[in-house]
């Protein structure tokens, strides 16, 4: 039995299942991932600021405009589409099994392939509020807005709901996370490099059957796995399908 065959009987014999991503899950969707060399971390900026500088929360207190500029054009993918391991894992829970997608991404791709359960620890680019009065806004009008967008009833600046630099994670997503893996019988972490902390430690608390990686690079706790998979998540999906 190859390893595709052992991931998918692995599967199969599995009922509740957790999906544990990164940036790698949304590669193929056309979306750039951090570390690797035409990563987010990697492009060249406008700014003397670096990448990770302008995705801090004391940037955007202080050169709201120019974050604004590098987030619309660096994080921002509104066209982007669920790929083929996205829409994988939201079929098996239309199969009957109980899966729950802990991600790290803020692309929204999980929900738009039809998963119903995803903690999203960095947030998500999709929900905005207004810091003065709360209200909130969705993708599309922070895009078409021009330079800083601003509520259209208070004026107060709008701010993206993710989990920039210097800012913690919600405590209630993080239980909910947590207590997934805690309870699963599988846990499957792809597309992760699993250096982000705190949610890179999340997966320690895992209790059950089998681990899985997948993920282009070694990780930290690949010798800890059941199965290492060091590809790219769209061709070990095609094999297992």
């Amino acid at each position: 039995m190859n390893k595709y065959e052992t991931l998918k009987q692995m599967i199969n014999e599995c009922r509740n299942i957790v999906v544990f991503t990164g940036a790698g899950i949304s590669v193929p969707s056309g979306i750039p991932d951090f570390r690797s060399a035409d990563g987010i971390y990697n492009q060249k900026t406008n700014f003397s600021a670096s990448p990770e500088e302008i995705i801090s929360h004391s940037f955007f207190v202080n050169h709201t405009e120019e974050f604004y500029e590098f987030y619309k054009d660096k994080m921002c993918y509104p066209k982007a589409e669920p790929n083929i391991a996205h829409k994988y894992f939201a079929d098996l829970q239309k199969k009957g099994k109980n899966v729950i997608v802990v991600t790290q991404n803020i692309d929204g791709l999980h929900q738009k392939a039809g998963s119903s359960i995803v903690y999203e620890l960095h947030g998500t680019i999709h929900q905005n509020f207004c810091q003065k009065c709360g209200r909130l806004f969705g993708l599309d009008y922070v895009m078409n807005a021009k330079g800083v967008p601003h509520c259209d009833k208070c004026g107060g600046v709008v701010k993206p709901n993710v989990v920039l630099y210097e800012e913690s994670l919600d405590e209630d997503t993080i239980g909910r996370s947590i207590n997934a893996i805690m309870s699963c019988d599988m846990l499957i972490i792809v597309g992760t490099s699993l250096r982000v902390y705190p949610a890179a430690g999340f997966v320690r608390y895992f209790k059950g059957r089998y681990v899985v990686v997948i993920n282009k690079e070694n990780t930290s706790y690949d010798s800890s796995c059941d199965l290492v998979f060091n590809e790219d998540v769209t061709n070990v999906i095609s094999n297992i399908k």
